[in-house]
This record gives structure tokens, C-alpha cells and sequence, in this order.
């Protein structure tokens, strides 16, 4: 009798004594605003080339990174403005 009271209050302590599973968190995946004075035709080139850059960080957009992209259309008063909305949205 003693032996099974001992196991029970060693099995009791056991359990109480582990941590309960927790949720997972969401993971935050990091967000980049590319902010550029002209057209998204001007220089595809130089984008893709930032994009190739971040993938040989590790980053792949829309897999573990996502870029926030905005153009001034030459209008360079824009850019302000656009640099503002950029960080509000990479500070979610």
C-alpha cells in the first residue's frame, strides 16, 4: 500500500512539475519596403538583382521575407509620402 501511494505521489509530482504545451507563436516574418523614385519598368534588373542579393542571404520573397514595394513614377515629391506608408507597413 505504501509502495503504491509513493509511486501515485512521485507520478503526481512528475506531472505537475512539467511545463504545459504551449501554442505555437506565429512566426514574424521580416518585411522590406523598396521604395524607388521612378517606374516599376525603369530597371527590372536592379530589382531582381536586390532580390538576388537577399537570396543568397537565405531570404526568398514570399517564402520567409516579404517586400513592400512602392514607386514615385518620377513625381520625387511623392517620396516623402511614400517612405511614410513604406514604414508603417514594415513595422507590422
Amino acid at each position: 500500500m505504501r509502495k503504491t501511494i509513493a509511486v501515485l505521489m512521485l507520478t503526481t509530482v512528475m506531472f505537475a512539475a512539467a511545463s504545459p504545451a504551449r501554442a505555437q507563436q506565429p512566426i514574424k516574418i521580416p518585411r522590406i519596403g523598396y521604395l524607388f523614385a521612378n517606374f516599376p519598368t525603369t530597371s527590372p534588373a536592379r530589382r531582381e538583382a536586390f532580390r538576388q542579393g537577399l537570396r543568397e542571404l537565405g531570404y526568398v520573397e514570399g517564402k520567409n521575407i516579404v517586400i513592400e514595394y512602392r514607386y514615385a513614377e518620377g513625381k520625387f515629391d511623392r517620396l516623402p509620402a511614400l517612405a511614410a506608408a513604406v514604414t508603417i507597413l514594415t513595422e507590422r
